[in-house]
């Protein structure tokens, strides 16, 4: 008898970890964004031209190099950093300069930002510049996005597909 009392113990605590467990997992709700807002993620990797542009070795200079390491072309790994720009309804959101990734400063710059905006009709301006100018940007977006409370806008950048993707 003691011992049936014991199991029916035992099952009992299980049913009741087992019902916290149930009620705990699905309640209270935790939203890690605020309902009534939408995000824009930047979220990009992208290599910036070289700081210092590629040569040709002339005859002289590839004649003092060792056979294996005759490459005609002279390159340097370094490269120049990044900026972003991104403006909505004309307010500057995010303006920064990426450096290149690595010791010798020769991997993409990257960045993953997030920015919480109102839901709505909004006016959107991304640019980007990857080279050694100093005005203007080498790529750009301008465009009108349409956010509803809780979308996340993701801004992707891939310039074999011609630059900016929004998803």
């Amino acid at each position: 008898m003691a011992r049936a009392l014991r199991y029916l113990g035992q099952a009992a605590v299980y049913l009741l970890i087992a019902i916290l467990l149930g009620i705990f997992s699905d309640s209270p709700a935790y939203l890690a964004f605020p309902r009534d807002q939408a995000l824009i993620k930047l979220s990009l990797v992208h290599s910036a031209q070289r700081k210092v542009p590629c040569r040709k070795l002339s005859a002289e200079e590839l004649a003092e190099l060792a056979p294996n390491m005759r490459k005609p072309m002279s390159c340097s790994r370094e490269r120049l950093p990044l900026w972003l720009e991104v403006r909505l309804d004309d307010r500057l959101l995010f303006s920064k300069s990426l450096p290149p990734a690595g010791l010798s400063k020769d991997g993409p710059a990257r960045v993953y930002h997030r920015i919480p905006v109102a839901p709505g009709r909004h006016s959107l301006s991304l640019k980007m510049r990857d080279s050694a100018r100093t005005e203007g940007y080498d790529y750009q977006l301008d465009m009108e996005v349409e956010l509803e409370a809780l979308q996340n806008l993701v801004v992707d950048f891939r310039p074999e597909s011609g630059g900016f993707i929004l998803r």
